[in-house]
This record gives structure tokens, C-alpha cells and sequence, in this order.
């Protein structure tokens, strides 16, 4: 069965990191040791990281301490815990005691619906908190059988690290009566007692990931009434076992519906989910409680996606693939539970032929799982996947400009950008992309665009402390340095710890010659950030100019045990190093730099300007 989940997502192994990744590689708290005590006693410190969720991130520093930011070592733990979870998810159907246990856990190896919790590194999420909640429910069916406290409070903690992945998984309880209703027809006193704990762990840790989401992100809220509320529930769930039934034309961001009570087709998605509950409940007498089992812990595992809560990524979509990593074993389970249970009463020959439909039903999945799994590759192939599915979606064509932006392909940034701005919803998004425009046309020296969209990004939000920032970066390039030290001084007037802003103020001062004011502004963003491998640059700069050599030389060291990859401090350092005559100690740090970078020219000038000095002396 391993083999199935390994085959099938080999495209995973080469994939890289997307979207919503950058979350936790540009975090400090991942890159550093110190960061486990962040991660879970200051959540702030993950930037755009409302939730949370702190056994996630532990994972991921962990992963980091292993081997750093190479993503084929996160797309491995991927594939092995949803490996592992197929494996747990086979011990829990024969512990249900459920006919075909093997392929209920076979088809959820190499189901497509899960490519998208694991094939996206940071939808290890999905895969811990699925771990957490089927070795939970494990340990609670033991504790059930054996009465042993240890098993209980085990089955506690192990759904205590469930919540503490993803929250999603609060209905476990809701599911552990259902398990209680269907072996014996009835929820009894004792049965409610056994499970109340976790409704209480539950309601406690959801809680608290609450008060930090509202916190960080604030109350999300859309304006559905509670009918409306009803409609999209009813949708969804049809969707979801559509996709489960019929897993085709796969994205990751699916088009957003328009919900009208008036709309007689989404009044049929309602009818149709009390049909279906109705015949599950009056056929029970003919097959069981088992169907009615598995429709409801569909529903309730879904729940809390549904569109009841509001939730920010109902921005995008009122669906994800993602969503149901757990809630499709209640359909699989009954539905190929029936199957194999009605195939063995076939003759004998028929049975076989069952099998091998089955064996074909396997690579049928795997072989779509494979081609799935191959739009992870990069950021480019990702998104153009999600625009050939959803092309009026606005958030693949951002994330393609922030893409070539970083990789200097600037027209591509501009068009990509535009492409976003055009299919806008809403101001927030907006003033996103102007800001990015701007910021764009900046680094392309079309210093006149970018003013023009940064005027529209306050036009959208006047009080936008990064518009501020970003249009006092432009009026220093433009060596309008009153304008640009007015605008910084607003940006701390509104934040005094608003990130580089004293740095920036400082380089303005440099520039012109004002180095008391200069060293003020850096030292005082040392004092907010004593990490800022900016400031410590500018302000080992700053020491090179005063001549005072030995601190410039520490405060670059500095900087290479923060960032060894930052750029040009190699450089600066060979810069220092002639300049206090030791053109040896200036060629062996420029080496250094030139085993990683040997393509660099200014190194390479560099290094031969301090060979010729030595050769002189």
C-alpha cells in the first residue's frame, strides 16, 4: 500500500515550494533555534500565519534543522505521513470491522482529491492533523474495549495535537458518537460522558485559535443570510461527492458561485441532501446503519466548511480539494464496504473479475494522482493550471507577478499584475496590486508610473503605511529627500517600529553626508531588530566611511551568521579589507564568495585589483 501512495505521487518528489509557502520560509522562527519558543508562546512572530496551529510549524522547523530550505525533503515527509495515514486509516476499517478494509484504504491511498493536502508542502497541515485524528479515534476504540485510562487520556492529547495542527478536525467528537450510534442503535449516558472531555479540549483550543485569528486577521465576514448559508452547504456537499465519485478537471482554486435564494437549481441541491437522509434513515431496517453513518460524518466532518462560519478563504472559493482529506472516508467506506459485501455473493468467476475491476480502478486513480501531482512542479505551471480551470480567478495571476518580479522578469510582473488588477473583486486585493505596480515600475526606473500607482493604492486606503513607505523609497530615488524623510517620519508617527524605516531614513542621511544622523537612525533599528541584516549593512557601511574598519568588519560578520547568502557583504568585505592594506585577507574572503558564485563579475574585479595590490607589496 505504500508502494501505491510513493508510485503515484512521484511528481511530488521534484515539486517545489508555492503560494502560500513563503508563510513559513521567510519566517525567522523556522530558520532559527530559538525560534521553537516562538512558534509557540509568540504565534505573531510566523507573519500572515493567523491560526494557531504551532505542531505544524514545529514540524517545519524541524524539517529546516534537517536540510534547510531544499523542498524535495518536505515533498518526502509529505508523501510518507500521507503513507502512514493510509496505513492507520487501514487498521481503523478493520477495527470497524468493514467489508473490503484494504481498498477503502487502497483508494484513499491514490485518490486525486488529496494531491492538493499532499503535494503543497504547507498543506502538511491536512496530513498531521489527519494523522492525529485517526490515531485518536484508534486509541479511543481501544480505551472503549479495554476501560483503560491510559488509552483515554492518550486518545485526549493525540486529538490535543489534532486541533493544534488544523482545526478542522474539532468534529471528532461529533464522530465518535456517531461510531457510538451506529454499533448499538443508540447514544446512552455513558457514551456521552466518554466523549465529553473532548467536546471540551475542542471547544477550548478552538477558542483559543480564534481569539488569535480574530487578533491578527480580525472577524472575516461575508454577507450570506442564513438561507443563502443553506444553499452553498448543500452545493458544496453534492460537489465534494461528486469530485470524490468522479475526481476530473482537478483545481486548486475553483470558480466562486453566485448564490441566489431565487435560483430553483440551488433549492435542488437541499431537496436532493434531505432525499438522501431520508432514505438512509428509513432504509436502516434493510441495510444497516452503516450508509446513514457515512453520509452523516461526510456532512459533520465538513461542517465546518461549509459556509455556516465564515472563514478567509471563502474570498477565493467555496470549496477546496483539501477540505475533505477526511470526510471522504465516510463515503468510501459504505460505498465500497456495499460493493465488496455484495460481491461476495456473487459466483465465484464473478468475484475474480470484481477484483481485478478493482485492481484497475486502483491504477486508473494512481495514474491521475501522477498527473496531478505534476502541476506542483513550480509556481508558473501551478498557477497557469488554476487560470486554464478558473480564468476570471484573481489570485493566480498575482501570484505569477510576485513570481517574476522576484525573478527580475519585470514586463512579465507588469502583465501578470494587470491581468489581477482587471479581475479585482474587492480593495483590498486592489490596493495589493497597485502597490505592486509601483513597486515594479520602481525597480524599472519608470519612477513617474510608479508614483501614479502608488497615488491610486491611497486613493483605495489613505492611511496605508506601506504606500507611505514605498512612496518614500521612490522620493529618495528621485533625490527628493525632504518629501521622502517627511513621508518615513509619518510611517513612525503611525508605527515607531514599522520595519526599515529607520534603516532607509538612515541611508537618506548617509547620502548626504549627515552621518551623526545616519548612525542615529541605525542604531535605532538595531534597537527594534537587532537581526536586521539591512541596518547592520548600512551601518558597517557607515563604519568603513568613519575609517573605523575592525567594527565594520564585525558588523558584516555579523550579517553572515544571520544571512550568508546576503547580497554583496563578500564584496563590501574585500572593499574593507583593502582598504586597510590587507589585500591577502581580502583575496581569501572573496574566494570564499566565488566557490558559491563563480559567475560574478565585480567579484572577479575585484579579486584581481587586491592580487595586483599584493603582487606590488
Amino acid at each position: 500500500m505504500c508502494l501505491l501512495v510513493v508510485v503515484s505521487y512521484f511528481p511530488a518528489f521534484s515539486a517545489g515550494f508555492l503560494w502560500d509557502d513563503p508563510i513559513w520560509t521567510s519566517s525567522e522562527a523556522i530558520r532559527l533555534w530559538s525560534g521553537l519558543w516562538d512558534i509557540w508562546f509568540v504565534p505573531p512572530f510566523i507573519k500572515q500565519e493567523n491560526h494557531y496551529w504551532p505542531v505544524v510549524y514545529t514540524t517545519l522547523w524541524l524539517e529546516h534543522k534537517l536540510w534547510g530550505f531544499d523542498p524535495a525533503g518536505y515533498h518526502v515527509i509529505n508523501v510518507l505521513l500521507h503513507a502512514v495515514n493510509t496505513l492507520l486509516l487501514w487498521r481503523l476499517m478493520l477495527r470497524l470491522e468493514i467489508q473490503g478494509a484494504w481498498l477503502v484504504a487502497a483508494v484513499f491511498a491514490v485518490h486525486p482529491l488529496h494531491v492538493e493536502s499532499v503535494a503543497w508542502v504547507i498543506e502538511i497541515k491536512d496530513l498531521l492533523s489527519g494523522f492525529f485524528y485517526l490515531a485518536a479515534v484508534l486509541t479511543y476504540l481501544r480505551f472503549v474495549a479495554e476501560r483503560r485510562r491510559a488509552h483515554f487520556v492518550w486518545a485526549l492529547a493525540l486529538f490535543g495535537l489534532g486541533l493544534l495542527s488544523k482545526s478542522i478536525v474539532v468534529t471528532l467528537p461529533v464522530s465518535l458518537l456517531l461510531w457510538h450510534w451506529w454499533k448499538q442503535g443508540r447514544v446512552t449516558g455513558s457514551d456521552i460522558s466518554s466523549v465529553l472531555p473532548f467536546f471540551v479540549l475542542a471547544v477550548g483550543i478552538t477558542a483559543l485559535d480564534l481569539a488569535f485569528l480574530t487578533r491578527f486577521e480580525g472577524w472575516v465576514s461575508y454577507d450570506y443570510s442564513f438561507v443563502e448559508r443553506v444553499l452553498i452547504a448543500a452545493r458544496a456537499l453534492w460537489f465534494y461527492a461528486g469530485k470524490l465519485l468522479w475526481p476530473t478537471d482537478l483545481s486548486v482554486l475553483y470558480p466562486r458561485w453566485e448564490v441566489h435564494a431565487a435560483d430553483p437549481l440551488a433549492w435542488g441541491y437541499v431537496v436532493a441532501c434531505l432525499a438522501v437522509a431520508a432514505l438512509l434513515w428509513l432504509g436502516r431496517r434493510w441495510v444497516g446503519r452503516g450508509p446513514l453513518t457515512g453520509a452523516l460524518f461526510f456532512a459533520v466532518t465538513l461542517s465546518p466548511v461549509l459556509g455556516f462560519v465564515d472563514f478567509s478563504f471563502m474570498r477565493l472559493s467555496l470549496v477546496a480539494d483539501r477540505f475533505q482529506y477526511l470526510a471522504g472516508i465516510g463515503v468510501l467506506g459504505v460505498l465500497i464496504g456495499l460493493g465488496v459485501c455484495g460481491a461476495g455473493k456473487l459466483p465465484k468467476t464473478l468475484r475474480r473479475g470484481g477484483w481485478v475491476l478493482a485492481m484497475g480502478l486502483l491504477v486508473v486513480l494512481g495514474t491521475v494522482t501522477w498527473r496531478q501531482a505534476e502541476i506542483y512542479r513550480d509556481v508558473e505551471t501551478f498557477n497557469r493550471h488554476i487560470i486554464s480551470f478558473n480564468p476570471q480567478a484573481e489570485a493566480p495571476y498575482r501570484s505569477l507577478g510576485d513570481t517574476y518580479h522576484e525573478q527580475g522578469r519585470l514586463d512579465e510582473a507588469v502583465a501578470a499584475y494587470r491581468s489581477a488588477l482587471e479581475r479585482s473583486r474587492n480593495r483590498r486585493d486592489s490596493l495589493y496590486l497597485h502597490k505592486s505596480i509601483g513597486s515594479v515600475f520602481r525597480d524599472q526606473g519608470r519612477l513617474k508610473e510608479a508614483d501614479k500607482h502608488y497615488a491610486l493604492a491611497l486613493q483605495i486606503d489613505p492611511d496605508s503605511i506601506q504606500v507611505w513607505s514605498r512612496l518614500a523609497l521612490l522620493r529618495a530615488m528621485q533625490q527628493r529627500y525632504p518629501e521622502a524623510l517627511e513621508l518615513y517620519r509619518a510611517v513612525l508617527r503611525s508605527d515607531p517600529e514599522y520595519p526599515g524605516t529607520h534603516s532607509n531614513m538612515g541611508r537618506i542621511f548617509y547620502s548626504q553626508g549627515r552621518l551623526q544622523e545616519a548612525d542615529e537612525h541605525y542604531r535605532r533599528a538595531l534597537q527594534i531588530d537587532p537581526r536586521d541584516a539591512d541596518a547592520l549593512n548600512n551601518l558597517a557601511a557607515l563604519r568603513v566611511r568613519q575609517k573605523r574598519y575592525p567594527e565594520a568588519l564585525e558588523l558584516y560578520r555579523t550579517v553572515l551568521r544571520i544571512d550568508p547568502e546576503h547580497s554583496n557583504i563578500h564584496y563590501n568585505m574585500g572593499v574593507t579589507y583593502l582598504e586597510m592594506g590587507r589585500p591577502a585577507d581580502a583575496i581569501r574572503i572573496l574566494d570564499r564568495a566565488l566557490a558559491v558564485n563563480p559567475a560574478d563579475k565585480k567579484m572577479h574585479a575585484l579579486r584581481t585589483n587586491a592580487q595586483q595590490i599584493l603582487q606590488r607589496n
